[in-house]
């Protein structure tokens, strides 16, 4: 309860709910809107997948930290929510987002994690500080954990799953917040370089540390011990995201179980780095990818 005997919500429940209205979605094997079919010619409707396929790593996820980001402000994010918004009711305002409205109108994808993806853009606008791990934890969904709740219903859950869909739900959620806090912990010094600590305030003092000493980029025994904590947390979310991979339907298994396996071991070499995340990127060798990806391959397989 706050001070004035208000209850509060902390971030986990708040996405929770965000959780159980997508999951609900594909439990009824509803369309989020009822949204009508967009009508564009099949070559088109081709083309603007293949265009998309090469451009969607970057488009939305570079707006703020990018090399334009300079230029993104307040109102351009408003700008690009109401697109968002027409074109989940089929009314594309260009290729790219042609492709999108077809494939919200075929899968059950609630709006919700887009919108809140934005939200996690506007959050890097106007803060570059987390007081505690609550409020971290709702940004690493915003731009992360929004990811999982997009992916799944196009993915797919096995026939055969016995788990329920909020589970798998959550699972996918706790992947996109492990490789955030991952991405988090390999560019503290980059972040740093740009006035931005992504690490929780209140975590940092009780280790004895402050914003001073993690733009002075000395790795020192607090850090070290610091960092453990930090890397802890972080592999429980990939445990945790590990009990949903197999769920998925088989031919989504692979990419995802890669995915796990090559983030997770970024931490193992942030510890091969003895924890200097200042002036050393931690980065998983192309040897050890060729290795991991058969492993990755295996595990889809069970």
């Amino acid at each position: 309860a706050s001070s004035a005997g208000e209850m509060t919500v902390s971030s986990e429940e708040k996405v929770y709910n965000v959780v159980l209205k997508q999951a609900a979605l594909v439990k009824r094997q509803l369309r989020p809107l009822d949204k009508p079919d967009i009508v564009v010619p099949g070559t088109l409707l081709t083309e603007a997948y293949d265009r998309c396929g090469e451009v969607c790593a970057r488009r939305t996820d570079e707006l703020v930290d990018g090399p334009n980001a300079s230029y993104i402000t307040a109102t351009a994010l408003d700008r690009w929510e109401a697109r968002l918004e027409d074109l989940f009711r089929g009314h594309p305002f260009d290729m790219l987002d042609a492709s999108l409205s077809d494939t919200v109108a075929k899968f059950p994808i609630d709006i919700q994690p887009f919108k809140d993806m934005i939200e996690g853009m506007r959050m890097d606008l106007r803060k570059s500080r987390y007081k505690n791990f609550d409020e971290l934890y709702l940004y690493c969904y915003y731009v992360a954990g929004t990811v999982g709740l997009m992916s799944v219903p196009v993915m797919g859950i096995a026939p055969e799953s016995l788990a329920t869909t909020e589970s798998v739900y959550n699972a996918a959620l706790a992947l996109g917040i492990a490789n955030q806090l991952t991405n988090i912990l390999r560019d503290v010094g980059e972040d740093a370089q740009r006035g931005r600590i992504y690490l929780p305030q209140d975590e940092l003092a009780q280790a004895g540390l402050s914003d001073e000493d993690i733009f002075a980029g000395k790795v020192t025994d607090k850090w070290r011990n610091f960092m453990k904590k930090q890397i802890k947390r972080a592999r429980m979310f990939f445990d945790e995201a590990e009990k949903g991979v197999a769920e998925l339907s088989a031919s989504s298994r692979w990419p995802v179980w890669a995915s796990l396996l090559l983030y997770r071991q970024i931490l193992d070499e942030i510890e091969a780095n003895d924890y200097n995340n200042f002036t050393k990127r931690a980065y998983v060798s192309k040897a050890k990818k060729l290795v991991a990806l058969p492993v990755a391959y295996a595990k889809s397989l069970i």
